[in-house]
């Protein structure tokens, strides 16, 4: 860590860039936005935005479920809640009659609802209330290395699934005739945007982390004719507004994640203007 907090420093003469935990915030960043960034192309394309939020809010409920076992750091118990929680949603979805937003609506409100009843016995909400605006500065080096595995675990499965989740997406029933187990990659992409939201929380927050999924993907979309170049415009911008919200957050005082998604909203209505220029 001192190696890449050294080199930022030669790189980056700035100001902020000479301070710890803006290096670890910087480090953070190029680590997490990419993986948005990919992941985001399926939650739009899928229409998954509702579902991303789902996994937010059960956020809640890990964190009460980590305080009821005496957990000193709840990312155990709220990963492993947002897992068992995905796998349920995705186990209903295909299950029941009930059409996709009511089943996700469902489990989100029972995991929000669980979660609050849990942490505000005793009137200690209050102590968890920084997982619903997240704190991306406070980021330590060994949350970097965790994120660094994520992001490296989150790349190889990406590049061993990519071509089936699309066919998934784009075509369920064409995908299920030529012998993808449709349900196992609906799950597989579940679980994965479990762990990838429950584990950003605690720096992005609760209330726009589904914000930072949609937007850059969205944006992406409108300038986008295929697929790879989706993905790639999305990976783009998601970084972008990462590294400019952490920028701006620095010097404006205000809060990260916050920062980072109106970045993002600004590059997408900057692309939804220009989309005819890419359409001609």
């Amino acid at each position: 860590m001192d190696i890449l907090h050294s080199l930022i420093g030669r790189l980056l003469p700035f100001e902020w860039a000479q301070y710890a935990f803006m290096k670890n915030a910087l480090i953070a960043v190029l680590l997490v936005t990419p993986i948005f960034g990919m992941l985001g192309t399926m939650v739009v394309n899928n229409r998954m935005a509702f579902y991303s939020e789902a996994l937010g809010h059960s956020a809640l409920t890990g964190i009460g479920i980590g305080v009821i076992l005496g957990l000193s750091n709840p990312l155990i118990s709220m990963v492993a809640f947002a897992v068992l929680l995905a796998i349920a949603i995705s186990f209903v979805k295909s299950s029941s009659t009930a059409s996709t937003d009511t089943t996700i609506g469902v489990f989100s409100a029972i995991a929000v609802s669980l979660g609050i009843v849990i942490l505000s016995r005793g009137g200690n909400f209050n102590r968890y209330a920084s997982f619903l605006i997240g704190d991306l500065l406070s980021i330590t080096p060994d949350e970097i290395v965790l994120l660094s595995i994520v992001f490296i675990a989150v790349i190889i499965l990406w590049v061993f699934i990519f071509n089936k989740l699309v066919l998934v997406s784009v075509n369920p029933s064409l995908a299920h005739s030529r012998g993808v187990n449709v349900r196992l990659y609906e799950t597989l992409f579940a679980v994965i945007m479990a762990v990838l939201v429950t584990i950003s929380i605690q720096w992005v927050g609760l209330l726009i982390i589904t914000s930072l999924l949609v937007l850059p993907p969205a944006a992406a979309r409108n300038i986008s004719g295929n697929i790879r170049r989706y993905t790639f415009i999305s990976v783009t911008i998601t970084m972008l507004s990462g590294l400019t919200g952490l920028v701006l957050s620095y010097y404006w005082g205000t809060a990260t994640g916050a920062t980072i998604v109106l970045i993002s909203a600004l590059l997408y209505f900057i692309t939804l203007v220009s989309k005819p220029w890419f359409n001609e």
